[in-house]
C-alpha cells in the first residue's frame, strides 16, 4: 500500500513546488513592482498616468501595506519552501530594494539600473527556480546544458528588455532627471539595438537546434525561432516612435516575445527526451 500511494505523494509534492514557488514569486514581483511605484509616483503621473497610485486609486498608505505584507509573505514562503527559492526571493528583493529606494536607487544609473533586470531576470530567476524544483522532485539540486542556455538565452533577451523599457517614459525621466540609454543615445538607436539583441538571441537558437543541443528537440527549437524572429519584425515595420501609444504596444510585445520563450523552449525540451 505505501507503494501505491508514493506516486500519488510524488505528485503532491511536486504540485505544491510549483503552486508555492509561483506564489511567493507573484508575491515578490508586486513587493518589487509596488515599491517602484511608491518612489515614482510624480513621474508615473507623467509616463503612466494609468497606475494605480499615480491615478489615485490607492493612497500611498494603501500602497505601502500592499508592499510590505507581500514582501514579508513571499520571504515567509520562500523560507517554508527551500533553501533555494528563500536564495531567489531574498535575492530579487534586495536588488528590487536597492533598484528604486534612496539612498541607492540604483535606476538612476543607466548601467546599474540594467545591471539590476540581467541579474534577476537573466540568472537568479533561472538558475534559481530550476535547482529549487530539481531539489523539490528528485532530492538533488543540479542544472543541465538546457537550462544553461535558456539562462543565457534569457540574459541577453533581458539586455533588449533593458535598454527599450525606458523609451515610453522619456517625458518624465527627462523632467525629473532620471538618466537613461534613451536619454543618452535616442530613441531610434535603443530601437536599433533591440532589435539586433533579440534577433541575436533567435538565430544563437536557430544555431543550437542545428548543431544539436542535448535535451532538446532541434526541429521545433529552430523553426520556432524563426517565426519567432519573423514575427518580430513583421511587427516592428511600422512603428512609431513619435507615437506614444506605438512605443508602449511594441513594449508589450517584446514581454510577449519574452513570455512565450517560457513555452516554447520547454515544448522543445519535453519533446526532446
Amino acid at each position: 500500500m505505501a507503494a501505491a500511494l508514493e506516486p500519488q505523494a510524488v505528485g503532491i509534492k511536486t504540485i505544491w513546488a510549483v503552486l508555492g514557488a509561483w506564489l511567493a514569486c507573484l508575491a515578490g514581483n508586486v513587493y518589487i513592482v509596488g515599491l517602484n511605484q511608491l518612489e515614482d509616483v510624480a513621474i508615473d503621473r507623467i509616463n503612466k498616468p494609468h497606475l494605480p497610485l499615480a491615478a489615485g486609486e490607492f493612497t500611498r498608505r494603501q500602497g505601502s501595506w500592499i508592499v510590505g505584507l507581500c514582501g514579508l509573505l513571499a520571504v515567509g514562503l520562500a523560507a517554508w519552501l527551500g533553501r533555494w527559492l528563500l536564495a531567489v526571493v531574498g535575492v530579487s528583493l534586495a536588488i528590487g530594494t536597492a533598484y528604486s529606494l534612496p539612498p541607492l536607487r540604483l535606476k538612476r544609473f543607466p548601467l546599474l539600473a540594467a545591471l539590476c533586470i540581467l541579474t534577476v531576470r537573466g540568472v537568479v530567476v533561472n538558475l534559481g527556480l530550476f535547482l529549487h524544483f530539481s531539489e523539490q522532485v528528485t532530492g538533488i539540486a543540479s542544472l543541465n546544458p538546457a537550462v544553461w542556455f535558456l539562462t543565457l538565452f534569457v540574459l541577453v533577451f533581458t539586455v533588449a528588455i533593458a535598454l527599450f523599457k525606458d523609451v515610453p517614459d522619456l517625458e518624465g525621466d527627462k523632467q525629473y532627471n532620471i538618466t537613461t540609454f534613451t536619454l543618452i543615445l535616442g530613441k531610434r538607436a535603443i530601437l536599433r539595438l533591440t532589435l539586433a539583441i533579440i534577433t541575436v538571441c533567435y538565430l544563437s537558437a536557430v544555431l543550437a537546434g542545428i548543431l544539436g543541443l542535448v535535451g532538446v528537440n532541434p526541429g521545433l527549437l529552430s523553426s520556432g525561432h524563426l517565426l519567432l524572429l519573423a514575427l518580430l519584425w513583421w511587427r516592428v515595420r511600422n512603428i512609431d516612435l513619435e507615437q506614444k501609444s506605438a512605443i508602449v504596444q511594441f513594449y508589450q510585445f517584446i514581454w510577449k516575445l519574452f513570455f512565450l520563450e517560457y513555452l516554447l523552449f520547454p515544448l522543445a525540451c519535453s519533446l526532446g527526451v
